[in-house]
């Protein structure tokens, strides 16, 4: 089937699925990162998928399945406050019943995981405290020496950029911060070994494609067009990694324009590192489902599998990984 890809911001290369390069991509060593509701979107994919993603960033997120398919619960417990304590021994026990059934991958295979994450002193969006529940729900499956958490730094809630974005201090779009603080390179450099610092020239391209064309109806809470940053030497069929970005609330392309594709570091240090990453975009909705700040889906407004194999966005961004590999 051919898949057109399309672009819809100046400084995105439209091309046909047929013109794509040949990528030679190990997709059975993914990483993932997320800022807010992207860092819970990356939890779950992470989880869900553990026995090929190997490594998970996440900015101002919370546990895993935090929300127990309600928004109520979400509003209440896993943002900007903490109305009742949030039990993790519950959160793992559905992770338990979820493995069990086949939902998730085994959580065994967490221990081979490295999991970075990140809060901001002065982000005023989501609680210190629920940052701590996850680091502490990751403990329970993945070694300690494999975690690193920050939250003493004074991010607001933001992507930290070395010299990218608006004032650090302020928790405003597109939520990404010239902090003098490169996040990026900072994740990375934790999850993959042995990185090269890049230089400052970039030698690939962005690309831009159809989520809905590769993911069907699984596609259907997001965004017609992704993005993905291709390096040079990936495009000439060097063997390549996949890291998969997931953008905010509010972060989205038609609301940021590719700000985040392209602000955010993370294409710097893939360039001179054979790294593919892909940003999947989310969309906006005022009907239901409703989503009016184009969040991931870490509450259940797609349906009650949402942070399991079964859930929709889960199946889309696999599907668009393993398209992307299969060319």
């Amino acid at each position: 089937m051919k898949i057109l890809l399309t672009a819809v911001l100046m400084g995105v290369t439209s091309v046909a699925t047929a013109d794509i390069p040949e990528l030679n991509l190990d997709t059975q060593d993914v990483t993932v990162s997320g800022l807010s509701s992207g860092g819970y979107m990356a939890t779950q994919f992470h989880i869900a998928n553990s026995d090929w993603v190997k490594g998970a960033a996440v900015i101002a997120a919370g546990p895993y399945y935090c929300a127990r398919n309600d928004i109520t619960q979400a509003l209440s417990q896993c943002v900007d406050k903490m109305e009742a304590p949030v039990d993790i021994a519950t959160l793992n026990q559905q992770a338990s019943q979820w493995e069990s059934e086949g939902k998730i991958a085994p959580l065994s295979g967490l221990k081979d995981s490295k999991v970075w994450l990140l809060h901001g002193n002065r982000d005023g969006r989501v609680a210190e405290a629920i940052s701590d529940l996850l680091a502490e729900q990751y403990k329970t499956w993945v070694p300690e020496s494999s975690i690193y958490y920050s939250k003493n730094k004074p991010f607001a809630h933001v992507f930290p950029t070395k010299d990218k974005g608006s004032v650090c201090t302020l928790s405003e779009s597109p939520f990404i911060g010239n902090c003098d603080y490169d996040a990026a390179g900072e994740m990375l450099s934790f999850l993959l070994d042995d990185l090269k610092v890049p230089d400052d020239t970039l030698s690939g391209q962005v690309i831009s494609f159809s989520q809905t064309d590769i993911a069907g109806e699984d596609a259907g809470t997001m965004a017609k067009t992704g993005y993905a940053y291709v390096p040079a030497d990936c495009a000439t069929g060097h063997a390549c990694k996949v890291h998969v970005s997931f953008h905010g609330c509010n972060q989205y392309a038609e609301a940021i324009g590719t700000d985040y594709v392209d602000k955010v570091g993370l294409n710097r240090w893939a360039d001179d590192n054979q790294l593919v990453v892909i940003y999947p975009q989310t969309r906006k909705s005022l009907f239901m489902p409703l989503n009016p700040q184009g969040c991931w889906d870490w509450w259940g407004y797609t349906n009650e599998n949402y942070a399991t194999r079964d859930g929709v966005q889960i199946k889309a961004v696999r599907a668009i990984i393993h398209r992307l590999a299969s060319n």
